[in-house]
Order: C-alpha cells, then structure tokens, then sequence
C-alpha cells in the first residue's frame, strides 16, 4: 500500500508505468486512503483513470461518511455507551433522512427540514437536539477531514428544562424500612451518596475506606461493559454515619465478594434485577414508581434543602458543569437570603469576609 499521511491529509502515492500518480485521499484516514487506492488501481487496470491531471476527490455521502465516522472517530473517543447511542441515533434518525445526501450539499434548509419532519413525527425537541448535536459533530469532523469547506449553521430547538422526581425525607425513611432485607443496603446507600446505579453495580471494596468514612467512584457498568464514571473523572464522597453503619453490615454478609452489592453468586448484578426489588420497596411504602436514578436526585435534593452550597452538591453528584447541578437551586432556602444580604456589605473587606475570602 501506497497510502502516506501527509501535511495533516492522508494521499495516496504510487507508481504506474513510470508515472507517479499522487492524489488526495476523499476520506481523511488511513483505511479512506488504503480503499481509494485499489479503486485507483483498477481504473487504472481498466483504462478508466485520467492520468492527465488530479481530480477533486468525489466527496463521500453522508451514509458513506457515518460508516467511517462510526468506525475511527466514535469507537476511538466514546465510551461503549455512548458507541451505541450514536449508532441508534444514524440508523433511526440521520441516516434516514441525509443518507443518500452528498455532504458538501447538507443545506441549512434540509437541516431545518428534518427538525420540522421530527417534530411531526412526535419526537420531542431534546430529543431532537440530540440527534442535531452528532450531526453538528459529523460535520464539524468533515470540515476538518478537508471533506467539506463549511458547516452549515445548526439552531437548536428550545427544549423545556426536564422534571425530577424526588423523595421528601419522611418518603425516603419510608422506602429504606419498606425493602427487602437484601435490598435494603443497596437502596440505602443510593439515597446516602448519590451514586448513579450503574456507580452502585460495579463499586468494590477496594474503593471504600470505611475508618476515614470514604469512598472513591471509580468505574460504572453500562450495557454489561465497566468502564469510568459518566463524567470520564473519579470522585471522592464522603459518607454519612447511616450510609457507614450499612456498608459494615454488607461488608459481613458479603466476604467473599469484592464487589460491594453483588448477586447471590458473587457476580455483579444487572440494571434488568434491580428494577423489580425497588418497585416493590416503593409500593409497599405507598410510594408512586420510579426508577433508581430518582435516588439520586433524592440525595441532592436532601442536600439543597438543608442549605448545601450548589459546588458542594455539584463535587458529591459528579457533575461536570455548575450548570446541571442548578436545577436543585430552587431547593435550598439560604441561596437567594446569602445572595441578597450581600447588598448590605459595606465596603469590600466585608464583602470578602462574607463570600469567605477575606483575611489570609
């Protein structure tokens, strides 16, 4: 193979009949480049091939572009979860509709026109702005694969903000003594630290320092695959007196596992077995249904209303901006009393003292 990665593109380069024929690559990667060249070679078996002088690279559609942006960019840059999430978003939704499209000729009108087409065909406008966000991705890559010159502007559509469910503290009491016994840690700990379940399935011991009343979030399972948390970051959650008392009494009934809440075998629980012990946890207390992931919503509200600062909140859940943690902000009584009797601050060294950073 004649295939050369060069001044950031990949060519092709290679001799026939005593001429050098080097051309540009239509997609920018090595595997591109490797199958430009053997079509090159069969024109050229053929007679088919201008040798005379280059030709602009036929540019790729879209459903040729998604095979490869599938193959190099997503598997070398997403988690398997996410591998899979844009996989399901190019077969249901953007192959459908810009598959047989030249890239160079996606249009803000035909973007524009799929947004219209979504949303009478029922999908919701986060929903939709999803789809949008790998689609802006895609064509981002393209422009710098040297595919495409521009990207065609994109506007979101306004998305309400999304409701949470959570327990009020006399709820949550509810559901811990309501579970079963087996489930009862588990549930417990996920109301304590605000551990996503896919935190709680894989935690191990080794991540939990009960004397220092600690544990690290080091891994998660997602579609049966363990890898880092949502956020790609560890964190550190400190654990109440409770969430200690029934990770000692787990840690008991469970020697011979490493995992912190394993199955009766030994083996890590799936998200499908954990579903059913929670639901009849929240009948039995009297509760609506909801899923694990209101737990943790449990956990930050719990916080917020006992006056937790939002960056405090936004450490313990994992967040990765401020933003996400803001929807618990109409929860905290103290957030808007702090932020006005700042008005009262006189001078500047007050005004430190008040926001914590006076004196040194």
């Amino acid at each position: 193979m004649s295939a050369r990665f060069m001044k950031g593109r990949w060519w092709i380069d290679m001799r026939w009949k005593h001429q050098r024929i080097r051309r540009k690559s239509p997609l920018n990667t090595k595997r591109g480049a490797e199958e430009y060249e053997r079509r090159v070679r069969c024109e050229l078996l053929d007679g088919t091939f201008d040798l005379r002088k280059e030709k602009p690279p036929e540019p790729p559609t879209f459903a040729e572009f998604a095979s490869e942006f599938l193959a190099t960019y997503v598997r070398a840059n997403n988690k398997p979860s996410e591998v899979h999430s844009k996989q399901t978003i190019l077969r249901l939704h953007l192959g459908p509709s810009f598959g047989a499209l030249k890239l160079a000729d996606i249009t803000v009108r035909h973007i524009e026109r799929y947004k219209a087409d979504k949303l009478n065909g029922g999908l919701g406008p986060k929903s939709i702005n999803n789809t949008l966000t790998v689609l802006r991705r895609m064509l981002v890559l393209a422009a710098e694969w040297g595919l495409i010159k521009d990207v065609p502007k994109i506007k979101w559509l306004k998305a309400p903000k999304p409701d949470f469910d959570f327990l009020d503290f006399d709820e949550a009491e509810r559901l811990m003594r309501a579970a079963d016994p087996p489930w009862r840690p588990m549930i417990t700990i996920a109301l304590k630290t605000g551990l996503r379940l896919g935190e709680l399935l894989a935690l191990r011991w080794a991540d939990v320092d009960l004397t220092a009343g600690r544990l690290v979030v080091k891994r998660a399972v997602a579609r049966g695959i363990v890898g880092t948390p949502k956020s790609g970051k560890s964190r550190e959650v400190a654990l109440s007196r409770e969430a200690i008392r029934t990770l000692e009494s787990c840690r008991s009934a469970h020697d011979a596992s490493d995992l912190v809440f394993p199955d009766a075998d030994g083996a890590m629980l799936t998200k499908h077995t954990t579903k059913h012990p929670l639901w009849r946890a929240s009948k039995r207390a009297g509760l609506r249904l909801f899923g694990w992931h209101t737990l943790r919503h449990t956990f930050a509200s719990h916080l917020a209303m006992r006056g937790v600062p939002l960056v405090a909140i936004q450490q313990l859940l994992g967040h990765s901006t401020i933003e996400m943690t803001m929807r618990y902000a109409h929860l905290s009584p103290m957030v808007h009393r702090q932020a006005v009797d700042l008005l009262d601050a006189k001078g500047s060294a007050q005004f430190g003292h008040q926001m914590g950073t006076g004196g040194a």
